[in-house]
């Protein structure tokens, strides 16, 4: 594909429009709305229309803003390259030396290089447009001087139009992530920035511009999130110039990143997406990006699902490993139709409790004389994949490990950071710590027939050190090379990240892990949010969604299993119940009914296309996944409070086909006969009703009055042509 003055990444979802005609590194002409082959074509005259007169008080011609907005290009905003030569070379101008626009795979990709020579710099900035309408931006930036460079950030931007006027973003904590949060978008620099060593329980899993008022399905509506799993920034700026832009990036601490002559820091892709009609829009391109790159079905078991139904025993047992009881609970948990049984912490020497053993990873010589073989062969029997919990990035200072080497904490020896969940941090980057994990890990894996790894990360870091410097950044490098590695040696063994819950859920982990807990809360109130926003950048998949027991261990609040279940259901559907000894069996033969309507759903929920209604009645959401070929589909009406309205509103289905007609029938998720507590709809119950997806998308079906927290769900299947 030769090179041109107007570079084009475009196709069906999104265009991106560059003018490479100057000297230095491109702008962008146009990133939103797909453009025909005529309009790529007048970019010479787009550029003509777009170009900017000089504004009062300001430099004497129009000042270009980049891919890399350069302050000694007179950009007055948020520099994206911040840096020194000793107090030197702080305000770069680079000149462009290369540009190659190419098709790989399933995506096209731009690689500008450039240099600034008297700043003895050279940067190269790689494009890559997705097939799923998914943009990736990142910089590599060079040392060619003959003295070190500190590099303070090194950041992406892409701009926005003057349309967009509100900024959607998520904030949280512990058993609560991900909640939304929008705001009017003013002059000025909105940033979100984690300073955690990791995303954060508070961390925005991303940052959605848009024209005001958008929606999941209308608005135009630009989003961006920095896959990385370490410190980051996300930020959105306004200019009283009338420059705007969406960017972010690895957060640096001081000293992390000097560059040697030749060395080289690549920031973290910016991924980015355009919808020109709702957030359903940006879901889309997210998740079929993370689709593309799902790992193939594992060699030793080609027949296995990629997303099997798991039980883990965290709120089941807890400490408390005795063999028999663990025993009685795979029994009943595979007649239940579990497919894989995750043995959760407390398996390891020392560990009865959370204030020891963290970090001595041997099986517990006084609890498992024989090791975990037993267990791992009575859950294999049963028909099930193991999985086991560690955490290798943390440790307990009452451990052998510490004991043995305090040197390999990731802290100042002479001032430690305060403890949390009675544990430190070990210096993964630091050589021996690093082959004591991989060494034990990999012992673990070779010894023992396991299939999945529960992989947490249960504190921040605080005052991170490495090496004599801050170590946040080497610390996020040297864990992406332990889990590349045994992913290397085993790939078989799928990998759960999990941080104290939804803690590190990123695109860069995900190049790592098969799934993400979302949230150590299981209550569904609390979930149906948190699932519903986590999911507009994952797909079902790779959300892990468990169905805990009637009352909730993070909030003491009770839920009918209809709640609990419908809102699991739409995920990495499992359990986390001591199905043995606190259920009986009505709930163990509801839940197996459960597994099973998931089992029989799971090509549609973890292969459709996710969707969402906005609602009128915001006590009540709406939301489903349909099928590729648009033929059958499963929404999801959730009653979170009580509404407003003596009678509901109608419920909208968005994303059938117009012209097909659809069977819908109400199901309760657990296999229940559908009942209403007041006299229902006349579809309601029995085979349903027959509607144009037409009809359905635009005018609905009255929902019956339904009770707060409960749910209930709709099956559409296409019953011929209209």
């Amino acid at each position: 594909m030769p090179s041109s003055d107007f570079p084009h990444l475009g196709n069906a979802a999104v265009s991106l429009l560059l003018d490479a005609r100057g000297p230095g590194l491109p702008t962008v002409l146009h990133w939103g709305a797909p453009l025909a082959a005529a309009d790529v074509a007048a970019a010479p005259s787009l550029a003509a229309a777009l170009s900017r007169p000089v504004p009062s008080a300001g430099p004497d011609a129009p000042v270009p803003v980049g891919l890399l907005p350069e302050h000694g290009a007179a950009f007055p905003g948020r520099p994206g390259l911040r840096g020194h030569r000793d107090g030197a070379d702080w305000a770069p101008v680079f000149t462009r030396t290369g540009l190659r626009e190419e098709r790989a795979g399933d995506r096209a990709r731009l690689v500008v290089t450039a240099a600034d020579t008297a700043a003895g710099l050279g940067l190269t900035t790689e494009v890559e447009l997705h097939d799923a309408g998914l943009l990736r931006v990142r910089h590599l930036l060079r040392n060619a001087g003959g003295t070190p460079y500190a590099v303070e950030g090194l950041e992406a931007a892409l701009p926005l139009p003057p349309q967009v006027g509100e900024l959607l973003d998520f904030t949280g904590r512990h058993c609560r992530e991900r909640q939304p949060q929008r705001h009017p978008f003013r002059d000025g620099v909105w940033v979100r920035e984690s300073r955690r060593g990791r995303p954060g329980l508070d961390a925005t899993i991303g940052l959605l511009a848009g024209t005001p008022g958008f929606g999941f399905r209308h608005g135009e509506v630009w989003a961006a999130h920095v896959a990385w799993s370490g410190n980051h920034v996300a930020y959105a700026e306004r200019l009283p110039e009338g420059d705007a832009l969406l960017g972010g990036g690895e957060l640096l601490l001081p000293g992390e990143v000097v560059l040697e002559p030749g060395g080289e820091y690549a920031m973290p892709w910016l991924c980015a997406a355009y919808a020109g009609r709702g957030v359903d829009g940006i879901s889309a391109a997210f998740h079929g990006w993370l689709r593309a790159r799902r790992r193939p079905r594992r060699t030793g078991a080609p027949d296995r699902p990629a997303a099997p139904v798991t039980l883990n025993t965290w709120e089941a047992v807890y400490f408390d490993h005795d063999p028999v009881r663990l025993h009685a609970l795979a029994r009943t948990a595979a007649a239940a139709g579990v497919e894989r049984f995750v043995l959760d912490d407390g398996w390891f020497r020392g560990r009865r409790n959370d204030r020891t053993g963290l970090g001595d990873w041997y099986v517990d010589e006084d609890v498992r004389p024989d090791g975990l073989g037993p267990l791992i062969d009575h859950v294999r029997d049963l028909g099930m994949e193991f999985g086991l919990w560690v955490e290798p990035e943390m440790v307990n200072p009452d451990s052998d490990l510490c004991r043995a080497h305090p040197d390999w904490l990731l802290a100042d020896p002479d001032r430690p950071p305060p403890p949390a969940r009675h544990q430190q941090v070990l210096d993964v980057a630091h050589p021996e710590a690093y082959a004591y994990l991989l060494e034990r890990l990999d012992a673990l894996l070779s010894a023992y027939d396991i299939g999945a790894l529960k992989w947490d990360h249960n504190r921040d870091l605080v005052a991170a050190r490495h090496a004599g410097r801050a170590g946040a950044h080497a610390q996020t490098h040297a864990v992406y090379r332990l889990l590349d590695t045994l992913r290397a040696r085993h790939p078989d063994v799928a990998v759960e990240s999990c941080a104290s819950g939804g803690g590190r859920v990123d695109l860069g982990i995900l190049e790592r892990a098969d799934r993400v807990w979302a949230s150590d809360c299981n209550d569904a109130l609390e979930r149906q949010v948190i699932q519903r926003w986590t999911g507009v950048f994952l797909p079902p998949e790779l959300i892990g969604a468990h169905v805990g027991p009637e009352r909730a261990h993070t909030t003491g609040r009770r839920h009918a299993l209809d709640f609990r279940a419908a809102t699991a259901l739409f995920g990495h559907l499992g359990a986390e119940w001591d199905l043995d000894g606190a259920a009986d069996d009505a709930e163990r033969a509801a839940l197996a009914r459960v597994f099973a309507l998931h089992k029989e759903l799971r090509p549609l929920l973890h292969g459709g296309t996710v969707v969402r209604a906005d609602h009128p009645d915001p006590a009540a959401w709406v939301h489903g996944v349909v099928a590729a070929d648009r033929r059958t589909a499963v929404f999801c009406h959730a009653q979170l409070a009580v509404s407003a309205h003596a009678v509901p509103a109608a419920v909208r289905l968005p994303g059938l086909d117009p012209e097909r007609r659809y069977r819908v029938r109400a199901v309760d998720p657990t296999g229940a006969p559908v009942r209403s507590p007041r006299p229902a709809p006349a579809w309601w119950g029995g085979d349903g009703v027959v509607l144009t997806g037409r009809l359905l998308g635009w005018v609905g079906l009255q929902p019956p009055v339904t009770e707060p927290e409960r749910a209930w769900l709709l099956r559409v299947e296409a019953a011929g042509e209209a």
